[in-house]
C-alpha cells in the first residue's frame, strides 16, 4: 500500500490537518520555534542528512542534483533503512506529514526522504 505523504514547512505547520502522523525531519531543532509550539509525533534524526552533507549543500540550488544523489545514498545505510521502515510502521494507516525547516520548497531534503519512504513502502508490500 502506498502511503500518503505530504511535505509541510515547520513555520507553516499550523495548517497540518489533524490525524496525520507528523514527523520532524531536520537533524537540528528549527530556529525560532519554541518546542511547545510544534506538534509532532516523531523526530527520527537518523533520517536527516549527515551534518557534513547538510553543511556542504548549504541550500544552494546549483548543488541540488549532487545533494539528492548523496543523500539518497545515505538513506541506503542500515540504520537509515531501519528508520524508514520504523517510521512507516509507526505511522500505521495514518497519512504522513514530513515537517522541514528549509525555505526552498523545491530543493530540500524532505523531497528526497519522501521518495525513499515511498520506495521502502513499495518494496515492503
Amino acid at each position: 500500500m502506498k502511503p500518503e505523504i505530504e511535505l509541510h514547512r515547520v513555520y507553516d505547520h499550523a495548517g497540518v490537518a489533524p490525524g496525520r502522523y507528523r514527523v520532524l525531519v531536520d537533524r537540528l531543532w528549527p530556529r525560532g520555534v519554541r518546542r511547545e509550539d510544534l506538534t509532532y509525533d516523531a523526530w527520527p534524526k537518523v533520517l536527516a542528512p549527515s551534518p557534513e552533507l547538510r553543511r556542504w549543500f548549504g541550500h544552494r540550488p546549483e548543488r541540488w542534483t549532487e545533494f539528492h544523489e548523496r543523500y539518497a545514498a545515505e538513506l541506503k545505510g542500515d540504520a537509515q533503512r531501519q528508520g524508514l521502515s520504523a517510521l512507516l510502521h509507526d505511522a500505521g494507516d495514518r497519512p504522513i506529514t514530513l515537517l522541514y525547516g528549509a525555505k526552498d520548497p523545491d530543493h530540500n531534503h524532505a523531497l528526497v526522504l519522501r521518495d525513499a519512504l515511498l520506495r521502502t513502502a513499495r518494496h515492503s508490500s
